[in-house]
């Protein structure tokens, strides 16, 4: 019987196996680099180690000094999580040489499946020669062999940029696994992305536990998933779990896992089978009423599954909660967290709390929220209504683009694809701005103060505030009566310096205001307030370019330099945060006037890049 359990990961997915170990009285033991000393996976934790000597980035992949941990921690077993080390053969027998249990399938069963080009091959396939891609196979996808999360992906419409998207799908692949080996596959055009979870013990039984369909994507990371898949014909369902048992058998696996598929035209074309726990478990657990951190680790303890599986009951929707901007290419932020709180009657997953830093060197993702109920088109309302009332103040998300996917009719009617986000994402994050939630901020403001504080020369003058939402200002006037606060159009109910109620033609609204320096939260508008004089010193020229996030400089293209000739949409220089690389093309034609930007370099979010100076 396991006694300790140390997980070699970080965030929501550690706090989350942390939840299961204590409810079966296993204690726990975290890691962490410097950058999450005060992580709340390491506070939730019985007891957590520092992996030393590592760069933030690359801690969590230092399998030498994971094993150590755990030895020094009195652990007999690892969790691995997903990501990071969670398919790696060698990490895998490493653990067990150290005499340590491994939670996962056996190492011989991950390298079958760690390659994808190695699994296709297993399962009669193979991909396309990168030489001999033609028109006629395009378009066409770059995908890393080994890893996953959508990095090292590329998809190439055009023959011409073949070269380039291999180049770039290498160096993302190198940076977020180690492994640079590439391969093309064809790319199937509005798919949609369906998986199986299967979960295997050491006595020959393996379950195959009911379908997700995966296709709301972003940049090939999966952003909303649900089970049971809707809409797929009993057949189909039924040669989908035939070939995942299949995938499952053939490498003797042992655990839980996933065999994923494209869907498209009524057939299932397989992709890879992920040989660990996938961030969407949680759906297939609220169907299934199952608990598979537990199930993994009463495998590893040699326990036999029942021979018949349990039944699924209801549909679960669950969304990924990214610390990242879908309106300016999904660019991932930085900053404080200051609150973050969801409503009761949906499932949290999370690695945050409100005080936490949200920073460059792991993946953006805050949390997964999760809604069960007994039919989809009830999950879905109860998942977007959770989302639509759930406090996020800090960093910009994509709660309301949640929101919205949601609500968009192709996915209530269950008409989705992984082309989702193509046709659609621009018209998902116009603003939709609520007109009040700038007056309501400066009545915020202006509560407690005496109406001497708001004296004009002019005694009808108002008082006038400004603030920049979503890139646009607004300015709203208001003023210090003898009975109060009053503004143009409204009558002010109340004002106090959290909460603000008008009534609008004869309709009353609340408005919940948080304020930390110049940043304003209104329900669930944020704002920012601007100064009555702004500094002339943080104007930039005409063609700047300035970092759209922290990061740091890992390319700048061959022989650019002042005085260069570039033309738009010409990659200029490549920022990497989060693991993931995102150029910097120039905006129009012209010539490169200046370039602070050096290979190495760390930069924050609005520093200078380049200068182009258009024709």
């Amino acid at each position: 019987m396991i006694s300790t359990l140390l997980v070699a990961n970080r965030g929501e997915i550690a706090c989350r196996i942390f939840r299961t170990c204590a409810d079966l009285g296993i204690r726990t033991v975290a890691i962490h680099s410097d950058a999450d000393e005060g992580a709340l996976h390491t506070r939730v934790a019985d007891t957590a180690v520092r992996l030393p000597g590592a760069a933030p980035a690359e801690t969590y992949l230092r399998g030498d000094l994971i094993v150590k941990a755990a030895l020094a921690a009195g652990a007999d077993a690892v969790h691995p999580g997903y990501g990071f080390l969670s398919e790696d053969a060698d990490f895998a027998r490493a653990v067990q040489d150290a005499g340590l249990v491994w939670i996962g399938p056996p190492p011989q069963a991950i390298e079958a499946m760690a390659s994808k080009t190695r699994a296709k091959e297993l399962m009669g396939l193979a991909p396309l020669d990168a030489h001999d891609v033609s028109p006629a196979d395009l378009p066409v996808l770059v995908k890393a062999a080994a890893g996953g999360g959508g990095r090292g992906m590329r998809v190439v419409r055009d023959l011409a940029a073949l070269p380039g998207a291999l180049e770039d799908a290498r160096a993302e692949a190198a940076s977020a696994f180690g492994d640079g080996e590439v391969f093309v596959e064809p790319y199937l055009e509005n798919g949609r992305h369906v998986e199986v979870q299967v979960l295997a013990d050491t006595h020959g039984t393996v379950w195959t536990l009911g379908t997700r369909d995966c296709s709301l994507q972003r940049r090939h990371q999966k952003v909303i998933e649900e089970a049971p898949a809707p809409g797929l014909a009993p057949a189909l369902t039924e040669q989908l779990y035939a070939l995942a048992e299949r995938a499952t058998r053939a490498v003797s696996y042992e655990g839980a896992g996933t065999v994923e598929f494209l869907v498209a035209d009524g057939r299932a074309h397989f992709l890879e089978m992920n040989t660990r726990l996938q961030v969407e478990h949680p759906v297939t657990e609220a169907v299934f009423g199952l608990d598979l951190v537990a199930e993994q680790i009463r495998v590893a303890e040699g326990h036999a599954l029942p021979a018949e599986q349990p039944a699924p009951r209801g549909h679960a929707v669950e969304a990924r909660l990214y610390a990242e901007d879908p309106a300016r290419g999904w660019a991932p932020q930085t900053g404080t967290l200051h609150r973050f709180t969801v409503p009761d009657g949906v499932r949290l997953d999370t690695g945050c709390a409100d005080g936490d830093t949200i920073g460059v060197h792991y993946d953006p993702m805050l949390a997964k929220v999760v809604a069960h109920a007994p039919s989809r088109a009830e999950a879905v309302r109860r998942l977007a209504g959770a989302l639509e009332r759930t406090a996020l103040h800090g960093p910009v998300t994509n709660r309301d683009l949640l929101v919205r996917s949601l609500r968009h009719p192709e996915f209530t009617e269950a008409r989705m694809d992984t082309g989702f986000y193509d046709r659609h994402l621009t018209a998902l994050t116009e603003p939709a701005p609520d007109p009040y939630a700038p007056l309501a901020a400066a009545l915020a403001d202006a509560h407690g103060r005496s109406r001497f504080g708001g004296w004009r020369n002019v005694p009808s003058g108002p008082q006038v505030k400004r603030y920049e939402r979503t890139g646009e200002e607004h300015e709203v006037a208001y003023r210090h009566t003898r009975t109060g606060l009053a503004a143009d159009g409204v009558r002010v109910v109340q004002a106090t310096s959290h909460l603000v109620v008008l009534e609008v033609d004869g309709v009353r609204r609340k408005f919940e205001i948080a304020r930390y320096g110049d940043q304003v939260h209104v329900n669930a508008t944020a704002l920012t307030a601007l100064p009555r004089f702004p500094d002339p010193a943080t104007a930039h020229a005409p063609g700047s370019l300035l970092a759209p996030m922290p990061g740091t400089v890992v390319r700048v293209a061959e022989g650019l330099a002042e005085g260069t000739e570039v033309t738009a949409g010409q990659p200029l220089i490549w920022l990497e945060a989060m693991k993931m690389e995102h150029r910097i093309t120039a905006p129009a034609d012209g010539t490169l006037t200046a370039l602070p930007a050096a290979v190495g370099r760390q930069v924050e979010m609005g520093t200078l890049l380049a200068v182009v100076e258009p024709k």
